[in-house]
């Protein structure tokens, strides 16, 4: 299934719509403004990193045509500080996406193509013999970085998928007890097939939970797979994006002022029970073997305040619950086998928990 963002206010997704538009600052919709100073943040400075990283959609869009809901949640991931898995089938421009991203925001990246043989000391980095210093020093990774780019990550055995757990949750590496800190903003930005299973190693469940959400790359429809070829036919080339005209209109700044500005978002108790209620929901769904954790539900929480701040609120609603319940938990439901022979998705399973869970009005 198409991973569906939907904007507020769309409570059954029929097709796959257009992301959500901020709604007018408050000023000029009559909503009251969130008070000056708190946590930092002016409402002034709040709408200008708004407005900035709105603009993400526009200048990914120079390259990356028709995926603008996965723009949107790799945006939410890294208003929450969190990590994106991103799947789909090879030719969806997950690789061409995620540099784009990173151009539009000048934040550093380096892609690290996941194999085999690969090694964790590859990842990481590790300690060398200088020989003119007669001592060991470290040499530092390709996670030292601002968005790390793991090429399909589950072709890689477990031991390397291993070395991002430290990384993800503490952002540092120990390496011979001595705990580095990787620079700040810093995500990992993960990529797999969902179709090819030969020669793969599944993520562990204790990984896939350090993913704050799961984007789903869908095959462009007809209108826009033309336009993807006239971007080709006109002399595009996707390893050139400042040809291309992309260009920075967001930087880290925006993001640390985004951030602080998100952690403002109110949310009221009875949307904090429509969380809670519908991650328990899930653990005693029929076709679930293990649901939605504590963590999940501390997941939604913080991706519903972010989407509720990109829509240009100052408070969280249901609608928002729904709309990031899918991208935020669909990796954290593990199916029953004969579930899974039936046919049954994670997406299946929420779009049934959503439909049964009464949301507060």
């Amino acid at each position: 299934m198409p991973d569906q963002l939907p904007p507020p206010g769309h409570r059954a997704p029929s097709g796959p719509p257009e992301p959500p538009r901020p709604k007018a600052a408050p000023g000029q919709s009559g909503q009251a403004r969130p008070p000056a100073g708190r946590g930092g943040v002016s409402p002034s400075d709040a709408d200008a990193a708004r407005a900035a990283l709105v603009a993400l959609r526009g200048e990914v869009a120079k390259a990356v045509v028709g995926q603008d809901a996965a723009v949107s949640g790799l945006v939410v991931a890294l208003l929450c500080r969190g990590h994106a898995l991103l799947e789909g089938v090879p030719g969806v421009a997950k690789t061409l996406l995620v540099r784009t991203l990173a151009a539009a925001l000048s934040l550093d990246t380096k892609r690290l193509q996941f194999t085999p043989d690969l090694m964790p000391g590859d990842v990481t980095g590790s300690l060398v013999y200088d020989n003119r210093s007669s001592a060991f020093t470290f040499r530092e990774g390709p996670v030292f970085t601002n968005l790390l780019l793991a090429d399909e990550i589950n072709r890689t055995p477990p031991k390397t998928q291993a070395a991002l757990l430290e990384v993800m949750e503490e952002r540092q590496v120990t390496v011979d007890g001595i705990p580095r800190p990787l620079p700040a903003p810093f995500a990992v930005l993960a990529t797999q097939n969902p179709i090819e299973h030969e020669g793969t190693y599944p993520l562990p469940e204790a990984q896939l939970d350090r993913f704050l959400v799961k984007v789903t790359l869908p095959l462009p429809p007809r209108h826009d797979e033309i336009q993807v070829l006239a971007h080709h036919a006109s002399g595009f080339d996707p390893t050139d994006l400042a040809a291309a005209g992309v260009r920075p209109v967001a930087g880290p700044a925006d993001l640390a002022t985004a951030r602080a500005a998100v952690g403002q978002i109110a949310v009221h108790p009875e949307v904090l029970a429509y969380i809670v209620d519908l991650a328990r929901a899930t653990r005693v769904a029929p076709s679930v073997q293990l649901g939605v954790s504590p963590r999940g539900a501390t997941a939604l929480l913080a991706t519903t305040r972010a989407w509720a701040w990109l829509s240009g609120r100052s408070y969280a609603t249901p609608d928002d619950v729904k709309a990031l319940a899918r991208a935020t938990l669909r990796h954290r439901i593990s199916l029953r086998p004969e579930a899974e022979l039936d046919g049954v998705t994670a997406d299946v399973v929420l779009e049934q928990v959503l439909a049964t869970v009464p949301a507060p009005r």
